[in-house]
């Protein structure tokens, strides 16, 4: 099983969720998506794994939204180029297993990926 997790270790969901996985002797891939965010491509394909649109996956509290997002009417394109310019945008954790994918919120959430 090839499972990677989209991860901020200062965010207690995401190492609730890391932990889960490492509960079940599940080693995944650990992507700090602050310190090295998705491309684009890898976005994108995320959001269509999850069923959502880029805006469900953004996190509405932070200065970015505020700053660059609330009250635009942006693209799909757009929005996922200002996610990934200002990482801090995407939810998290995120997990993917093969063509699957969960947000950890709550952490139980991805075992219906595993």
């Amino acid at each position: 099983m090839s499972v990677t997790i989209y991860h901020n270790p200062r965010c207690s969901k995401s190492r609730a969720t890391l932990a889960l996985l490492s509960e079940r002797g599940i080693e995944a891939e650990i992507i700090e998506y602050l310190q090295s965010p998705p491309s684009a491509e890898e976005l994108d394909h995320i959001l269509v794994m999850l069923g959502k649109l880029p805006e469900e996956l953004m996190r509405s509290g932070e200065d970015e939204y505020k700053a660059y997002i609330a009250g635009k009417d942006l693209s799909r394109a757009e929005a996922i180029a200002l996610m990934v310019a200002h990482p801090k945008l995407i939810e998290r954790p995120i997990v993917v297993n093969g063509d699957k994918a969960a947000v950890g919120r709550p952490p139980e959430a991805v075992l219906d990926i595993l």
